[in-house]
């Protein structure tokens, strides 16, 4: 199985429905900081859920509509980063990610999303990747920044969570500003977090 190294000590790889006791001990360490956010973390809380969500992005890997891998520290998955949805025909993909503790802190997630930001725009030539977060999870604004994506606006109440709806930020970068690398900051971009 094939590895890209994000760090020293640190790499991204497929995660597949095989791995599900592996990721389902991880989920359980992660879920302070993905349960809010995250509606198929809150589901993986059995050896089979796990398998399940696993098999989901197997499933659609298959049909060409999006992929899961997972980012490991020292040989211990600590998050990952997914393709939510990737649409070749249309030139569309939506990106997402996610963490434990072990794995904050260190750019890991942002090398992770630069890696399948280049995949979608550069190898498969699609034309705009998304990134969507609640207006309140700071640090998912925070990736979106840095990797030089404008923010394209608010979708009120759009995403029900946990019996609450929350209001989503939808941020893009497109072709054209990515190539050589994160287009430099621009505008709501370049604010801090």
């Amino acid at each position: 199985m094939y590895a890209v190294p994000l760090a020293e000590d640190a790499e991204l790889r497929p995660l597949e429905p095989w791995q599900a006791e592996e990721f389902l001990a991880h989920m359980d360490r992660a879920r302070a900081h993905t349960d809010p956010w995250i509606p198929w973390a809150r589901r993986s809380v059995d050896l089979e859920s796990a398998r399940a969500t696993l098999q989901g992005y197997a499933d659609r890997q298959a049909a060409g509509g999006g992929r899961i891998f997972g980012i490991r520290r020292g040989g211990t998955l600590v998050g990952g980063v997914m393709f939510v949805s990737f649409d070749a025909a249309a030139g569309v993909c939506e990106i997402g990610a996610w963490t434990e503790k072990q794995g904050e802190g260190r750019g890991l997630v942002s090398a992770a999303v630069r890696c399948l930001i280049d995949y979608a725009l550069v190898e498969r030539g699609l034309h705009r990747v998304e990134w969507w977060n609640g207006t309140h999870n700071a640090r998912s604004r925070a990736v979106a920044r840095r990797m030089g994506m404008h923010l394209d606006g608010v979708m009120r109440e759009h995403f029900l969570n946990d019996g609450v709806r929350q209001d989503m930020e939808v941020w893009s970068v497109l072709a054209h500003e990515w190539r050589g690398g994160p287009a430099a900051p621009e505008g709501d971009a370049a604010k801090s977090g």
